[in-house]
């Protein structure tokens, strides 16, 4: 599992979309523009699958957003901001071409790609990430939804453990 994860990591992305005009929740997002190109010739086939016909963000566009910014702006969970009434079930649902996930973390940090820490300035990994358990049910591949439900009132924060600056936090009344 681990060396799939390293394979994978430099690529992957996590992000969000989720409310209508009225405030009504609706759909988690995982984004990415990851330009399967050189993705997969990088890392390896299968890195990125996004089935867009224009060109994403190449992995040396990716990279150095990354160093610059500590971040990769089109890696991202949408929203990033969320409030729901405790019970409320929400699909989420990878719209980029790589795997991430949608964990559920007591502070945010670092994942588990030691790289994407460095370079987005978390060098220390969340807890949570780092439980095989928690990743593996947390982890959404390209194209695929989950069902998160929202059991319990308080703030509660959501990153991608590839991609660490993907983040959301959920206000559930």
């Amino acid at each position: 599992m681990r060396r799939f994860i390293l394979s994978l990591a430099p690529a992957l992305v996590l992000a969000a979309a989720c409310s209508d005009s009225s405030g009504t929740p609706g759909t988690i997002s995982l984004r990415d523009d990851c330009d399967p190109a050189s993705f997969n010739a990088a890392l390896g086939a299968g890195t990125c699958l996004h089935s867009t016909t224009t060109a994403g963000t190449t992995l040396t566009s990716f990279n150095a957003e990354l160093q610059a910014s500590g971040k990769v702006a089109a890696w991202r969970i949408v929203p990033p901001t969320l409030t729901v009434s405790e019970g409320t079930v929400l699909p989420v649902v990878n719209l980029g071409g790589e795997t991430h996930t949608y964990t559920e973390v007591e502070e945010f940090g670092g994942g588990v790609v030691p790289a994407l820490n460095q370079a987005s300035g978390n060098p220390t990994p969340a807890p949570e990430c780092l439980d095989n358990g928690e990743f593996a049910s947390s982890t959404v591949a390209s194209g695929q939804t989950m069902q998160h439900t929202f059991d319990e009132s308080g703030t509660e924060k959501y990153q991608c453990c590839i991609h660490p600056w993907m983040r959301q936090t959920v206000t559930v009344r």
